[in-house]
């Protein structure tokens, strides 16, 4: 069973549902196993350095034959080199958490790529369609990661109202209902990260996995102690001592986790300097802002990568409190568009009474 949107015309996948590209989860295996159930997987190279990028590209091809994505940081030191990378691949879509520049855009999709940025207000998503973007992703404050405070429910609608391009909904979803729900409202798809997460083929650690099954729909907090921005993450022990933080703490946090990610990633003091100075001209952050940002990488491989719980920062959408499974990714999404599909069915043997 199938369901034909704009997006799987405009991606050339079965159906409409997307892994997001989510830092130190969305690797080959997963990316992968999403492209091999007929969705669009995204691998998340923000977290990965030029040459595991490569070999990460290389290995999601070796797994699957059927479209996927990459998503990139527009602000990066070697961006242009990852787009060359993505050319050379002949990888199918180029995905962005930040606005990527209008001639990004433009050099993409001359080499046949399709370019679908990730946007949290509606202005955000006539900027990137009216330079040339071929869809966006849209996120409600629902979603885990980085987010913003309105609702999905709220944000779509906005968003489908501004532009003519299909537009992804985000933020609250996991299931057939969702799907169907988004259809409704006009969206093209829908983008899930959490509920990816916890699929058997996503790399998370066994015990970190059980950690997010036993949450509720209230274990989630927005917190700014991360990297000064909104951040939806797992309440933990760590995450309140956070909270209760100074900022003076939370900087000096910041500057030894920058040491700890210039020396996973190789990259060079002034490429990252480099790197802060295009942050805050692009996004309107403040110097204390983009020495934070270095918490995120770190605090998240922490959890994400080692397991410690304790000493990281676990993303998670408020979906997770209705999380209660690790189903494989092919079941996953089978199930997913099977459920919108009878819904919809059902919807359709519905009459208006006068």
């Amino acid at each position: 069973m199938t369901l034909s949107t704009p997006l799987t015309g405009l991606v050339g996948v079965r159906h409409p549902v997307v892994q997001t590209g989510m830092g130190w989860v969305a690797g080959s295996r997963l990316v992968a196993a999403t492209a091999e159930a007929g969705g669009l997987g995204i691998l998340a190279s923000a977290t990965m350095t030029y040459d595991e990028l490569e070999a990460a590209v290389k290995e999601t091809k070796a797994r699957t034959g059927n479209p996927f994505g990459v998503n990139l940081r527009a602000d990066a030191e070697d961006a242009s080199r990852r787009i060359d990378l993505l050319i050379r691949e002949n990888v199918r879509v180029a995905s962005f958490a930040l606005a990527p520049r209008k001639e990004m855009i433009a050099r993409l999709k001359d080499a046949g790529i399709v370019v679908i940025p990730s946007i949290g207000a509606a202005r955000h998503a006539e900027k990137v369609a009216s330079w040339g973007a071929d869809a966006v992703i849209v996120q409600g404050g629902e979603g885990g990661g980085h987010t913003g405070g309105v609702a999905t429910t709220l944000l779509l609608p906005s968003v489908l109202d501004a532009v003519d391009i299909p537009v992804i909904a985000a933020g609250g979803f996991f299931d057939g209902r969702g799907l169907a729900a988004a259809l409704a409202y006009g969206a093209a798809g829908v983008a899930m990260g959490t509920r990816f997460l916890l699929t058997r083929e996503s790399t998370v650690p066994d015990e970190v996995k059980r950690a997010y099954l036993e949450r509720s729909l209230t274990d989630t907090v927005v917190t700014r102690k991360v990297d000064g921005l909104p951040h939806r993450v797992l309440r933990t022990e760590l995450v309140d001592a956070l909270e209760r933080s100074g900022p003076a703490r939370g900087l000096a946090h910041a500057v030894r986790n920058a040491v700890r990610f210039r020396k996973l990633t190789g990259l060079s003091w002034r490429a990252m300097i480099r790197e802060g100075i295009a942050m805050k001209r692009g996004n309107e952050r403040t110097w204390s802002q983009v020495i934070m940002a270095a918490n995120t990488p770190m605090l998240l491989r922490a959890g994400l990568v080692g397991g410690d719980t304790g000493a990281g920062v676990l993303a998670s959408g408020q979906v997770v409190g209705m999380l209660d499974d690790l189903p494989a990714v092919a079941d996953l999404v089978e199930g997913i568009v099977e459920d919108a599909s009878t819904i919809i069915q059902r919807l359709g043997s519905l009459r208006a009474c006068a």
